[in-house]
């Protein structure tokens, strides 16, 4: 925090109006896809009000902290970045220039009152399920003395309130389907932040997807917190779920890659393990969250699944696509967890084996139920176990990348690499890909995988500029 003495008065922000320079808008953004893609959303809505995008504070009219609540300590990363604003905000006032601060995301939703205790000088806090009201707490803000505060959860939909997404977010475009979370894990705050689980209709995702693909989108992720859970209307009374919302997604000319994220053991139904043998579209990669291989801390995280069903999963998912690449999260020193409980994760580890994974030390999220758990496992041991989780992780992560050495793959071209004369891609399993060469952003091209790096694999183009069928078809 800065070392200034008493609080700064909420500068009045006004709206801006026709005939004046755009004004700036610096949006930074922790945590999830989720909210990458709810960023985007937020700056799309106060484009029609003149807001430009900005990297640099010191010109920026508003900022928004889009925050996540997940790791530990996050509620402090912000107060901290809020401190660092106010001495920005204190020196464009001087200047005679206003500096909107608005705090959203899931911080905001859980820590509102406090935001607006310990920062006065933020001007708008705001829950993730209420961003569609933004040009309204920009006004509010605008005629109050004090913070504008939405953090509640409304009975409208705010997608049915937000306007069209912008006309292209790159090659790779994000599409929030589900919200929200009704499992209640012991260790999250997600259900009490983003609300009860919520699936988008059909044709709403169908039309966004459309217009993502008309921008220039070759790969579309599917997000949600839950989003093999989605149950979304169909037009015809009906519901669809999430392989047969796949299956129309694949269809849809320029698409030619489709990816989902998050997902739970629980809501992989028999039609979408088949859809992943069944859509070419449909990348081989999937990330399936198993946080422990014991039950009796599984039971205790009520994650309403066994080991021996993420087991099960596993095989059936690779007897569905055999080069499927399984990620996965997992948490260490869960209230009550004993070493034969570490062990179990081990053993479930070493027989799923896994393209890539996070892991992390248990943490206490105020108000979630493990919270106030007994039996805590002690710092060190949560350490300890960390790192030899991690050590068989990395080198699961590695010896896969090193299988993948010599074969000729599809990648889609992102960008440009790092160093002159080379593209950056991604691979059908999600990894870094950079080669030599020149093709067009966008672009499926088949290259020869040829070495594997700490973090990227590098290639060669076996057909330079030339896509391949899986581009051509789309």
């Amino acid at each position: 925090m800065s070392s200034s003495t008493g609080p700064v008065p909420a500068a009045t922000p006004a709206l801006p109006g026709a005939g004046k320079p755009a004004r700036k808008l610096l949006i930074r953004t922790w945590g999830c896809q989720m909210n990458v893609y709810d960023s985007g959303r937020m700056a799309d809505i106060l484009a029609p009000l003149g807001y430009a995008p900005t990297e640099s504070a010191e010109e920026a009219d508003m900022v928004i902290l889009n925050t996540c609540h997940i790791r530990e300590k996050a509620s402090e990363k912000v107060f901290s970045d809020l401190g660092r604003l106010r001495e920005t905000k204190k020196a464009r006032a001087a200047e005679g220039r206003q500096t909107v601060i608005a705090v959203a995301g899931c911080v905001a939703q859980a820590e509102g009152a406090e935001i607006t205790a310990r920062a006065p000088w933020v001007d708008i806090v705001l829950g993730p399920q209420t961003y569609h009201r933004l040009p309204e707490m920009v006004a509010r803000a605008s005629r109050a003395a004090g913070a504008v505060i939405e953090t509640d959860f409304p009975a409208e939909d705010k997608f049915d309130h937000l306007p069209e997404a912008r006309a292209t977010q790159g090659p790779v475009a994000f599409l929030t389907i589900q919200e929200g979370c009704d499992k209640f894990c012991s260790f999250c705050v997600v259900p009490y932040t983003r609300g009860a689980e919520f699936s988008r209709p059909a044709a709403a995702v169908l039309a966004e997807a459309r217009q993502l693909a008309a921008g220039g989108a070759r790969e579309i992720a599917l997000l949600g917190q839950n989003v093999n859970a989605w149950a979304g209307a169909s037009q015809d009374g009906g519901t669809w779920r999430l392989a047969r919302l796949l299956r129309e997604l694949a269809e849809i000319p320029g698409v030619a890659r489709l990816r989902y994220t998050t997902s739970h053991p629980r809501d992989m139904d028999d039609d979408l393990i088949a859809a992943h043998g069944e859509i070419p579209a449909l990348m081989p990669y999937l990330h399936l969250p198993v946080q422990s291989g014991s039950d009796r801390v599984l039971a205790a995280m009520n994650r309403g699944h066994k080991a021996d069903l993420y087991l099960r999963l596993a095989d059936r998912l690779r007897e569905a696509r055999p080069d499927l690449a399984l990620t996965s999260d997992f948490i260490v020193g869960h209230p009550g967890e004993t070493a034969a409980d570490f062990d179990a994760t081990m053993r479930l580890v070493e027989r799923v084996g896994f393209a890539g994974a996070y892991s992390f030390k248990y943490s206490a999220r105020p108000g979630t139920p493990a919270a106030g758990q007994p039996n805590a496992v002690p710092e060190a041991e949560k350490d300890a176990r960390l790192q030899a989780l991690q050590s068989v992780l990395r080198a699961q992560q590695d010896g896969f990348n090193r299988a993948c050495v010599g074969r000729v793959v599809d990648v889609l071209v992102t960008g440009t690499g790092r160093h002159p004369g080379q593209v950056a891609g991604r691979s059908p399993w999600l990894q870094p890909v950079h080669a030599t060469g020149a093709a067009p952003v966008g672009a499926v091209v088949p290259m020869t995988l040829r070495a594997a790096l700490p973090n990227s694999l590098s290639a060669t183009m076996a057909s330079p500029c030339q896509e391949t069928e899986e581009s051509a078809a789309a």
